[in-house]
């Protein structure tokens, strides 16, 4: 078996205090959890492109990346064989849209680093430390990701 990383893309959008997550079905625990909108690259998707997209997806916002908040890795303990490799962005909400969100996701909602730290239903500790690291003021240009353009 040959191991493949997992390659995610989030986002960090921040209202009044608040910050964008979504609220996901988990089949493991049954527990619902919460999470950035945040997702796997596609095949020949940039990471820009691909966090625009999973943000619509699944929360109906359009969302425009501002700068990269930076590179996180998650292993977790009941899967030690799976490492998450997530680039988060830091994005603003541009438009909402009135659509159906991706399955598994039961809704989007803003909510405050204190009241998502008090449910204790943060997917991952990366959902969290993302939210810690954007407050801190960590910011990184879009320019430190060059993404060479396809040839046609």
């Amino acid at each position: 078996m040959t191991w493949q990383p997992h390659l995610t893309v989030a986002v960090i959008v921040e209202r009044e205090g608040t910050f964008l997550l979504v609220e996901e079905e988990t089949i493991s625990s049954h527990v619902d959890v919460y999470n950035q909108p945040a997702g796997h690259v596609e095949q020949g998707e940039t990471l820009i492109a691909a966090a625009k997209r999973e943000a619509l997806e699944e929360t109906g916002w359009d969302v425009e990346p501002t700068s990269l908040l930076g590179l996180y890795t998650y292993t977790p303990e009941h899967t030690p064989d799976s490492t998450y490799y997530r680039v988060c962005f830091i994005a603003k909400a541009i438009h909402h849209y009135e659509r159906p969100l991706d399955e598994g996701i039961i809704r989007a909602i803003w909510i405050t680093l204190e009241e998502l730290e008090a449910s204790q239903r943060a997917r991952s500790p990366l959902v969290i430390q993302c939210i810690k690291d954007y407050l801190a003021g960590q910011s990184f240009p879009l320019s430190a990701i060059y993404e060479h353009p396809t040839s046609k």
